[in-house]
């Protein structure tokens, strides 16, 4: 009886430490190629990065900068209702005291009230002595407002001070310029106690205000306590309460403030506060990343089809060592995969180079412009990656061409 004995089957002598040395030799020998090969998934790649990097930072500083103004801004106002001839009149008033009951609800940091004053015909100017024939000019509004005024609309003294509650209760002739208007007036220093004239009656300036963040128009106008304005010009009642909240007040802000000022009718006030959360961050950063992520994608097709250039190049100029190697054992899998490790090395080291570029301008572009850097790290780790799958994607096809030569044709010099 016979014996078949079962033969082992030939072990691959092309192991991974032969693809791995082979492809280094390969991409190795010619370095000036290997730099030109990378750059297109370097661009890519660092376009990526940078665009996900900078439309998060940038939308982390917008989001600042609207907290820090809208989002803690809340103003409260009359109701209006159109009449019958279509006019606007209001259907209640604000009371007096209405910053001071703003003040008691949770969240609110300052309330203040803003007022126009109708001073009829009387002229606004800093000299009591009319002269018809200088250019008549447009005097500032005045306004009137409470002592709390300036803080609700984070307005800043450049000379003197704001008025006090004493000027208020005593109705004091004392008024506070905006910047603009002072500089319309002629008023340049106040430490000597200037005075301007409204008609006929002299208000001491005793303050300029400047960077008036909530109600530029304050910057152009004579201000004066309400309890002046009462007094001298019959102020009825406040025109609008400005509030500024801590960030994230507004819904319940919205909910209390007309109780506090109307408990019996809250429907009468119209208060427009900030939502609780905004949509400025995700639509400003969705904006952003759509149009740089269009321009990071052209930019990393364009480094993929370089790499598969290149790749296919190398396959037609290694044709004889491709055959020779046939010739010598190495299987089909061999060539193909040492081609196919050379696109993924190169592809790596793309996206190894560019994650580090967009990162590195990331932080210089928010170092350069005082910001604060807003990046995923785990996104920069998968760009890396996506540099090594964009070279595996452009290797495929050079490395089947690379495993189709046959040894009798790349002794003939084809493929």
């Amino acid at each position: 009886m016979s014996t078949t004995v079962a033969t082992p089957a030939r072990a691959d002598r092309f192991g991974v430490r032969d693809l791995l040395a082979e492809a280094a030799a390969g991409i190795g020998a010619r370095p000036g190629r290997l730099l030109l090969t990378i750059l297109g998934t370097v661009l890519g790649i660092a376009s990526v990065v940078v665009t996900v990097g900078l439309a998060q930072t940038a939308a982390g500083q917008i989001n600042k900068q609207f907290d820090a103004v809208a989002a803690t801004q809340a103003v409260a106002r009359p109701s209006t209702e159109r009449g019958f001839d279509g006019s606007e009149r209001a259907t209640s008033t604000l009371p007096w005291d209405a910053a001071e009951r703003a003040s008691r609800l949770a969240g609110v940091e300052a309330a203040g009230t803003f007022s126009t004053v109708d001073v009829e015909d009387a002229e606004v100017s800093a000299v009591p002595v009319h002269d018809p024939s200088a250019a008549r000019t447009t005097p500032p509004d005045v306004l009137a407002a409470s002592p709390d005024a300036l803080a609700a609309v984070r307005g800043r003294v450049v000379q003197g001070r704001w008025f006090d509650s004493g000027h208020d209760a005593r109705a004091d002739r004392v008024v506070v310029l905006g910047v603009d208007a002072a500089e319309r007036l002629g008023v340049t220093r106040v430490d000597r106690q200037p005075s301007i004239f409204i008609g006929e009656d002299a208000y001491q300036v005793i303050g300029v205000v400047d960077d008036v963040q909530r109600r530029t128009d304050v910057l152009g106008a004579v201000i004066m306590p309400d309890g002046t304005a009462r007094a001298d010009f019959g102020l009825a009642a406040p025109e609008e309460l400005h509030v500024h909240l801590a960030v994230g007040a507004g819904p319940v802000l919205a909910e209390q403030l007309p109780v506090a000022l109307e408990p019996n009718a809250p429907e009468t006030v119209d208060v427009r506060a900030p939502a609780g959360s905004s949509g400025v961050e995700e639509s400003v950063q969705a904006d952003i990343s759509t149009i740089f992520l269009a321009l990071g994608g052209v930019a990393l097709l364009i480094g993929g089809v370089g790499i598969a250039n290149v790749t296919l190049l190398s396959v037609l100029e290694r044709v004889g060592e491709i055959g020779l190697r046939r010739a010598l054992g190495a299987t089909r899998r061999d060539i193909a995969a040492q081609f196919m490790v050379e696109s993924v090395i190169v592809g790596l080291l793309g996206g190894l180079v560019g994650a580090s570029l967009g990162v590195a301008t990331v932080v210089g572009v928010s170092a350069a412009q005082d910001w604060t850097p807003i990046l995923d790290l785990r996104m920069v780790g998968v760009a890396a990656l996506a540099g090594g799958l964009i070279g595996l994607l452009a290797g495929l096809y050079p490395a089947l061409k690379a495993a189709s030569v046959e040894p009798v044709s790349a002794l003939r010099g084809g493929v």
